[in-house]
């Protein structure tokens, strides 16, 4: 229809030709020049003129020229001037009235034509429309902050008046525009009513794109926002979203569309929770916002004055009042920490492989859009609010996120090209196909008309384009796009948009990979424009200091010379006079920065010294201090504070373990570990005030406290634990006050007449040694590790003079199992056999607790590198049997290194290979590896008559440790075996065929000497389940399973009854 046409001309003309001039007409021309004395003009300022210009204000609008000739004839000298010199002004404020007149007019046809509003949908016709509505508000506010105002159009109209007999014909509208603004928001208002719906409807529609914005940098950080790298397996798909123009849309910008429009249509807000909610949010996330440069408005006290005065709204003040308590800035700093790691891993990732620029262009937009918002934010905020914590208004590290910044912009204009193949083949491979075959109920002519040129426009596309150097233009598209929107929006339209939501979202997708193509640069300044530097001057220049002064930032200081680049973005061409202004200041004021120190002439007091000297002449006044030289600022002034607060640390740390030599006590492991990651967050908090890498102390610190003496030879956490290990907590097994319950995985106190002054179980259960293995680390447990063997390796060697001594008995023995006569016999002509079993039973205590370590270690590494334990464990478990044993026992360490358990254990292998001895021939030492496993089988059976053998089902052991022969004589075997390079399976079944001389423990008599048999029997059982070589086939053939099964039947009887 005619209406509709003339509804979409006038939207398309006002919106895209008028409406980006508006806030220059008023504020870029000289009105903005009335706050600086120095650029009024003379009229106002002149003390001749001051009762005229006093006298015309009083009676604005209207002037009594001929009653007051004496105040105003003054004026009738300058009356031609004045006409001359205030017609710039004047006609400023002219076409701001018509430009309201405009306003005011495509307002009332949207209302009349009942215009279809969603952000989601016809995205720029809403966008603009909200533009739009926030320009006009904006544009009044700043008229009536011209305080000038009514002295300019008064002069000017008096002597238009005294010159022509006649006021300006615009001066009775423009007067009375003037007047009726005085309070613009509350006039707005008033206004605005018939206008309500058409607003609210464009508001609430960006309930689904503002909270999903504004949301907190927890949030972030937990959907991995930005990151590339999160899911590897679709790195490579396009990045795709129904509401593409809204994922990069200016937060900043939404805030003003909702504050501004809901103060407005505030009807709206006691209705529609939706309004409300998006309202509180609005006013939570910010305290004032941009009208126009470094012009900002204080929300919280302007809308709550404007309120105050509607019956009915104490709620809604409530709320101001609520939220401005809750608008505080420790979100918006979380976000930039946030976002400062985000954009530095995209920046990066892209560095590597920049065609993923194709797929993720949306990323990178966003990246900047976040960025730049935050940055807008803090410099807005910091300048005009009255700082409750400054520290969420200083931030030292904003030249890095600037440099990120500039670092993605650099790639989008070096990769321009390869986004742009990436896109034309998307548009003519995809995009068109879709939008060709999108199914639409009623398409009109005219629809379809502008459909089919999109298709067509798409379709004719290709690769070559791009490689030829072809420039692209899609504007007419994207304008076509509009008008397209403008015609399906209104209510009675054929092909109604709100109907057909898919075209919409697919057009602003498809809108958004047309820019990918020919408007990068525009969207480069679309989302991550600085150019509001240009109008913060202290605030660039205290940022540029502090970064320069900063050791950490300094490397990123570049970002400000490149920030200059930026302020041509603020001006506009019909008022060039601003390109001197705004951009030479800024420029200048950096490029001193960065030169002074370098220019010749501050060598000249240096020459002159190194010349005075020479001639040995007094320079200089007494105590005036030495000039520095060229480069002392790359000095390394932090490294002296660093190597003392390294020892300092290592002191404190030794400090916090409580150890006295005196009493033997010591702090848990695990009460280490918190204090000392309690420590570590108090002291990071130092990087705030002194530039020093915390983080990088703590690594030498600790990495030194994994060594048996740090740098200055002094004792670390590594030996005081391992020496309070061994002597203190081992020794006290080794005396029969702690026992190790294999159940509980940990030693345990006996009760005995003396108690010990610690409990061992609080120094050794499965959590404690995972935290002396968190503090430790595999250097400090392998040094653990090493110091266990050594005590092992000594036990050892006592047990081979043992077996020299026994040797002629043994050798007999060896060759008469199966004569048990014989055998009992000779077992009485042995000596030491308490000590033999002594000496095995601690060094099974020993091995039991390297045990405990090493799954404590292997549970810490899986924790921490999880993939590479999983890699040894794989390449251990799969070692064939026929692999030379060298190899083997590579394989061997490197998986005892990660607390992988091993077959032969390469730490024992090593410290008994130190045994060998240069008298004994290497056969002879073999002889006495079997002789010593012979002497221990055959010494078993002398276990039945202790007392403190008696097998607990509950702790799954013997109170005597005995439990522990199992693993000591497997481990022993293995390594003695591998070292002479016998049969480790021979031997042991060897050791199982001499230890069935526990049969005659059933035929004996006295009470006294079997009394435990039935828990000593058990041992067998023991020794072939932990052994890796033995097998219960080879166990049945020398000791019967029916004695081991009523064993098991007797110890647990006896334990019901004994518990009973």
């Amino acid at each position: 229809t005619k209406f509709q046409l003339k509804f979409c001309h006038s939207t398309v003309f006002v919106i895209f030709f008028f409406f980006p001039l508006s806030p220059h007409v008023l504020f870029s021309f000289p009105p903005q020049a009335c706050g600086d004395p120095k650029a009024k003009p003379s009229y106002l300022v002149d003390k001749n003129l001051e009762s005229a210009v006093k006298f015309i204000v009083r009676k604005f609008p209207a002037v009594e020229t001929r009653n007051n000739n004496q105040q105003l004839a003054q004026l009738q000298k300058e009356k031609s001037e004045i006409l001359k010199n205030l017609a710039l002004y004047y006609f400023t404020f002219v076409d701001v009235m018509e430009f309201k007149d405009h306003v005011c007019e495509l307002l009332n046809t949207i209302d009349a034509c009942q215009v279809f509003f969603d952000i989601t949908v016809n995205f720029d016709l809403t966008k603009n429309y909200l533009d739009l509505v926030v320009t006009y508000t904006t544009l009044m506010i700043i008229l009536s902050r011209i305080e000038e105002r009514k002295a300019i159009i008064g002069l000017y109209n008096y002597a238009h008046e005294m010159t022509h007999g006649a006021s300006d014909r615009e001066y009775p509208r423009l007067g009375q525009m003037i007047v009726d603004y005085e309070n613009p928001l509350k006039k707005m208002m008033e206004e605005f009513v018939p206008h309500g719906k058409s607003l609210s409807d464009a508001l609430v529609s960006l309930q689904m794109v503002y909270p999903r914005r504004n949301l907190s940098a927890d949030q972030w950080r937990n959907a991995q926002l930005l990151s590339l790298i999160s899911a590897p397996s679709t790195m490579l798909n396009p990045a795709q979203s129904d509401t593409m123009p809204c994922e990069y849309l200016s937060l900043d910008t939404m805030e003003k569309w909702i504050v501004f429009g809901f103060i407005l249509c505030h009807a709206a807000l006691n209705s529609d929770a939706a309004a409300l909610s998006l309202w509180k949010l609005a006013l939570q996330s910010s305290t004032c916002l941009c009208l126009f440069r470094d012009e900002v408005f204080h929300i919280h006290k302007a809308a709550e004055d404007l309120f105050v005065n509607i019956r009915g709204y104490n709620k809604r003040i409530n709320d101001i009042r609520e939220c401005k308590e809750q608008a505080l800035g420790s979100m918006h700093r979380e976000r930039r920490k946030f976002l400062r790691s985000a954009l530095k891993e995209l920046a990066t990732v892209l560095a590597d492989q920049p065609g993923l620029l194709g797929p993720k262009a949306l990323f990178v937009f966003m990246a900047l859009s976040f960025a730049r918002d935050e940055i807008i934010w803090l410099l807005r905020h910091a300048d005009n609010i009255q700082k409750k914590s400054t520290d969420d208004f200083i931030d030292k590290h904003i030249a890095e996120l600037i440099f990120y910044m500039e670092e993605l912009r650099a790639h989008v204009r070096k990769y321009g090209p390869v986004m742009q193949r990436y896109y034309v083949q998307y548009l003519s491979g995809f995009d068109a196909v879709v939008l060709n075959e999108l199914n639409l109920s009623v398409c009109p002519e005219d629809e379809s008309i502008i459909m089919s040129s999109f298709v067509n426009t798409m379709t004719s596309l290709s690769v070559k384009q791009v490689e030829d150097g072809e420039v692209f233009d899609f504007r007419g598209m994207r304008l076509d796009w509009f008008r397209l929107q403008a015609y399906t929006s209104v209510s009675k339209a054929s092909l109604g948009l709100a109907d057909h939501k898919e075209l919409g979202k697919m057009m602003n997708t498809i809108i958004f990979h047309t820019k990918m193509v020919d408007s990068l640069v525009e969207m480069l300044v679309e989302t991550s424009d600085l150019s509001i530097f240009c109008f913060y001057s202290r605030a660039f220049e205290k940022m540029f200091q502090q970064c320069l002064e900063l050791p950490s930032q300094s490397r990123h200081s570049i970002c400000f010379p490149l920030l200059c680049t930026h302020f041509m973005s603020c001006t506009h061409e019909l008022c060039p006079e601003e390109v001197n202004t705004h951009m030479h200041t800024k420029t200048q004021f950096v490029w001193y920065s960065l030169h002074n120190g370098l220019l010749p002439k501050h060598c000249a007091k240096t020459i002159s010294q190194a010349v005075n000297k020479k001639s040995k002449k007094a320079t200089g006044k007494k105590g005036e201090p030495e000039r520095e030289k060229p480069g002392v600022e790359s000095m390394r002034k932090n490294r002296l504070l660093v190597t003392k607060l390294v020892q300092k640390e290592g002191t404190s740390i030794v400090g916090m373990t409580m150890y006295n030599q005196a009493t033997q006590e010591i702090a848990k492991p695990s009460e280490l570990l918190t204090s000392v990651r309690a420590y570590m967050t108090v002291l990071q908090s130092i990087e705030n005030y002194v530039t020093i890498d915390i983080t990088r102390v703590f690594n030498n610190v600790l990495l030194q406290q994994t060594q048996h003496l740090d740098s200055h030879g002094e004792p670390t956490i590594t030996s005081l634990y391992t020496n309070w290990y061994l002597e203190t907590l081992l020794r006290q097994v080794s005396n029969g006050h702690i026992a190790y319950f294999p159940a509980m995985k940990a030693f345990v106190n006996l009760p005995t007449e003396n108690e010990l002054t610690f409990n061992a179980e609080e120094y050794s259960d499965i959590s404690e040694m995972r935290s002396l293995s968190e503090l430790l680390g595999p250097y400090g447990m392998k040094f653990l590790s090493e110091s266990l063997m050594w005590h092992i390796s000594s036990q050892v060697a006592e047990l081979k003079k043992l077996v020299v001594e026994n040797m002629e008995v043994l050798t007999q023995m060896r060759t008469s199992f199966d004569k048990p006569d014989h055998m009992a016999a000779l077992f009485k002509k042995l000596t030491s056999v308490d000590s033999v079993l002594k000496r095995m039973t601690i060094i099974g205590v020993i091995l039991s607790f390297r045990s405990l370590a090493q799954e404590a270690l292997r549970d810490v590494l899986s924790c921490h590198i999880p993939f590479l334990v999983s890699s040894v464990e794989d390449f251990k478990d799969h070692i064939p049997r026929e692999t030379d044993m060298k190899v083997a026992m590579n394989v061997y360490e490197l998986s005892s290194a990660a607390g992988l358990p091993c077959e032969i254990d390469p730490a024992l292998v090593v410290a008994l290979s130190s045994q060998k001895s240069e008298n004994i021939s290497p056969e002879e030492e073999y002889k006495i590896a079997c002789l010593l496993m012979v002497f221990v089988a055959v010494s078993l059976p002398t276990l039945a008559s202790n007392v403190m053998s008696q097998y607990s089902p509950a702790i799954e052991g013997h109170c005597n440790n005995i439990h522990c022969l199992a693993k000591a004589i497997n481990q022993i075997a293995a390594a003695l075996f591998t070292i002479h390079k016998g049969s480790i399976e021979d031997r042991l079944k060897e050791f199982l065929l001499a230890s069935s001389s526990l049969l005659k423990i059933g035929q004996e008599t006295d009470k006294m000497t079997t009394r435990n048999r039935e828990s000593v029997y058990l041992l067998l059982d023991m020794i072939v389940q932990e052994s890796p070589f033995l097998t219960m086939d080879l166990l049945e053939s020398c000791f019967p399973y029916v004695l081991l099964r009523n064993a098991y039947h007797a110890v647990y009887k006896q334990s019901i009854s004994a518990n009973a």
